[in-house]
């Protein structure tokens, strides 16, 4: 991940390896002074991941032993930089495209302004559903900048991470961003995709997501059904 902080490299490392049962339940993690030597890092880098990963649940530190896993929390990982694939695990993660990706004029992303450029360009939209163990928990819609994605739109999106694809294919890395969080009703469709009744609460993030391309963000509103599934993560 370029131009991350270290102690959030190793914060995301460390997570995903429980988040995939590298590490399980009772297992302990490798001590500081391995950590220290396997990243090259100072101790209070490594002491800031697994601060982390312990506010966050996925571990319980006792001293003179060291750092005992817990696993992953029940939750969804969306607001962490390196996503839902790395909190969920591609075994638990489906995803169903609703609106395949085609491109659009845009004048506004959600609730972020545009630069000239992005109206300019236009975007690609696409919008899917993503269910955890086959029970839909989120609706997201994605608008990225047209701006040299060549094949992009040809793509498979029904893919566990958009942010590997990105970095993989397009040399694109998520940097980290801006997000806003408020509840709202769920409309007519929204109850279709949920299995919800009328009037039923969801959560609405949305989100700027910063990368290493100057100039380049996207932008995404996901709705998501928290009734069994939390939103948690640092981002």
């Amino acid at each position: 991940m370029t131009d991350i902080p270290l102690h959030r490299k190793v914060y995301e490392q460390l997570r995903k390896h429980i988040s995939e049962g590298v590490y399980n339940e009772g297992d302990l993690l490798p001590s500081e002074n391995e950590l220290c030597s396997l990243h090259k890092a100072t101790r209070p880098t490594i002491r800031k991941a697994l601060d982390r990963l312990t506010n966050e649940g996925f571990i319980v530190r006792q001293q003179g032993k060291g750092s005992i896993v817990k696993g992953a929390p029940k939750g969804v990982g969306i607001l962490s930089i390196t996503g839902t694939t790395s909190a969920l695990g591609t075994e638990n993660l489906t995803t169903k495209t609703i609106v395949k990706p085609e491109i659009r004029n845009w004048k506004k992303a959600f609730s972020f302004e545009l630069t000239e450029l992005e109206k300019e360009v236009g975007c690609i939209y696409f919008e899917r559903l993503r269910l955890v163990n086959d029970k839909p928990v989120f609706f997201d819609i994605t608008m990225i900048p047209n701006m040299n994605l060549p094949r992009f739109i040809s793509r498979n999106h029904e893919i566990p991470s958009l942010f590997n694809m990105l970095r993989e294919q397009y040399n694109i890395e998520v940097k980290g961003g801006e997000q806003k969080i408020m509840a709202v009703n769920a409309g007519k469709t929204l109850q279709n995709h949920f299995q919800l009744k009328p009037g039923a609460p969801l959560i609405q993030l949305d989100r700027k997501i910063n990368t290493n391309k100057p100039g380049f963000s996207f932008y995404s509103q996901v709705l998501c059904n928290a009734r069994e599934y939390a939103l948690y993560g640092t981002f």
